[in-house]
């Protein structure tokens, strides 16, 4: 009977998808990831959309240092050392000597990676006078939600292959904002260039990097395709080219990995897992992850100011329904905004529980007896964090009905949903975010401090000086126990103010061919598909 069940579902998942020549060629030439959104930009600066970070980052551009996942210490990266000052300000790097940028056709370097190009890539984010700060939207909404613009005074080159940062204060989390897929370094060669060429808003859309692979073309809704960079500093790229194809629809997805269409898939389902385990051909790598899937409401916009109104919306759902629904087992049960892996985390004991008598009494104290309409956005796309958000929004839609709440469920693109969202144009929605670096400032200040609000990277759209003081006393020490007791008075404010409610921490799975290795799940940050070869 199993047999006949998982062939039935396979005849319909192959029915979703034709075979593509074009992609079955690109296959014999190099890999093909399934990837579930179009990139929003092709610089890591101007975005923290994870499905984006995933296409871009670790493809096309390297960072001074990076986090091992093993042991989350810095290693070396385009800069070989470091020096950080006694006092904290000062950081002193290094650089890789002989380090060569893209050759493409829109761009030939005549020389290598200096200090010149880091110097130009972070001074991009905080000074005003750099030619290309207020190129596109002007926005770097990692680096301004962490406060990172705020904290840098000036990156000096000291020498060729010498940049020193000077920072206003000292902060703990610098070095890990550093090592993240946001802080890669560009070319002021390439930038000086479209500069002479008049074309500035091509430097985040033609990107030129350091890293294995090199852009060459995108078609919106259908693939990006990159090429190896032969001359790749950090070691030889196995696969000649490597092409994202873009299929939004998860069940296609799974139906071209079944037709060897692609090589690597992004986040197959819970509900798909059978199928994928059932074929000898495919593995499905499973990865414990540092994330957060949440639902936030929008705190400028009444009734959801209302403290009374967020807590009635907290005690209206259950939550232990939706972990089997959506989840299937393959999900912790948030107990907090920090997943139970890290090392600042706390178990909080007054996270609302479902209790539909106790939500009607808060909306009553509300002055919202008789309920009121609400718009409820989910997610387009599968992620770690939330595997399916329109069905989780319906189960939550049908217990807000139970308390005269009546919620419409909102879908867009995905660019255009997280644009929306930035502009704040929802109510409620389903969301959440998967760690860029191991330090619990990660899961704080990129979603809800107030500079986060400011860029537009708040979807909860809150502002709490209070918050933002432990924030700001958590960084201003090392002492990781002092930390951890500012980390936990602000895990508590949360729950007691409910800008968000944390639902739960996600599993990420992958599914690859089995003659294809070297790509593994990392804890954090994006994926990295440099080392990846055929057998």
């Amino acid at each position: 009977m199993r047999n006949i069940v998982l062939g039935a579902i396979c005849i319909y998942l192959l029915g979703c998808v034709d075979a593509s020549p074009q992609l079955t060629n690109e296959k014999s030439q190099g890999l093909v990831y399934c990837a579930e959104a179009n990139p929003v930009s092709f610089n890591p600066q101007v975005t923290t959309t994870g499905s984006t970070i995933d296409l871009i980052a670790s493809q096309l551009y390297d960072t001074l240092i990076s986090i091992d996942p093993e042991t989350a210490e810095f290693q070396p990266e385009l800069a070989t050392s470091w020096v950080v000052s006694d006092e904290g300000k000062a950081i002193t790097f290094k650089l890789r000597q002989g380090v060569e940028f893209h050759s493409t056709d829109y761009f030939q370097p005549s020389r290598p990676l200096t200090a010149d190009d880091v110097v130009f890539s972070f001074s991009r984010l905080f000074d005003v006078y750099n030619p290309y700060h207020f190129v596109g939207d002007a926005e770097y909404p990692y680096f301004q939600s962490v406060g990172t613009d705020q904290l840098i005074r000036q990156v000096i080159k000291v020498d060729e292959h010498t940049v020193r940062f000077e920072l206003f204060n000292a902060e703990s989390s610098f070095l890990s904002n550093i090592a993240t897929d946001f802080a890669v370094i560009l070319s002021q060669e390439y930038a000086q260039q479209l500069i002479a060429q008049e074309n500035k808003p091509a430097f985040d859309h033609f990107p030129i990097g350091t890293g294995p692979y090199k852009y060459k073309n995108f078609l919106r809704d259908n693939l990006v395709r990159y090429h190896r960079n032969e001359k790749y500093w950090k070691h030889s790229v196995p696969m000649q080219q490597l092409v994202f194809d873009i299929t939004t629809n998860g069940t296609s997805r799974i139906a071209k990995m079944l037709t060897k269409e692609c090589d690597i898939t992004a986040h197959p389902s819970a509900t798909q897992l059978s199928v994928l385990n059932a074929r000898e051909d495919i593995r499905v790598d499973k990865a414990a992850n540092l994330n957060i899937g949440y639902w936030a409401f929008n705190t400028e916009r009444p009734p959801f100011d209302n403290l009374l109104v967020r807590k009635a919306l907290a005690h209206s759902v259950d939550f232990d329904k939706i972990m089997q629904a959506v989840f299937y087992g393959n999900g912790i049960l948030a107990r907090s905004h920090l997943p139970p892996s890290s090392w600042a985390f706390k178990a909080q004991e007054n996270m609302p529980q479902y209790n539909p008598t106790l939500a009607r009494k808060y909306l009553k104290e509300a002055g919202y007896e008789n309920g009121f309409d609400m718009t409820l956005w989910a997610m387009p796309v599968s992620r770690i964090y939330n595997p399916n958000a329109r069905k989780m929004a319906e189960l939550i839609q049908s217990d807000l009905k139970n308390i005269s709440i009546s919620a419409k469920i909102v879908e867009y693109e995905w660019n255009t949903f997280i644009e929306r969202i930035g502009n704040h144009e929802h109510d409620s929605v389903l969301l959440g975010w998967a760690a860029d670096t191991p330090d619990p400032d990660n899961f704080f200040s990129p979603l809800l401090s107030c500079t986060a609000t400011f860029s537009g990277k708040n979807p909860a759209n809150w502002c709490h000086p209070e918050f933002d003081l432990l924030l700001t006393q958590a960084l201003d020490t090392t002492d990781i126990k002092l930390r951890k007791t500012f980390y936990h008075k602000a895990q508590q404010m949360l729950i007691e103010q409910l800008p968000l409610i944390p639902i739960a921490h996600g599993v990420r799975f992958q599914a690859t061919s089995n003659d294809i290795t070297g790509v593994t799940l990392r804890p954090f940050g994006g994926i990295s598909l440099g080392r990846v070869r055929r057998k």
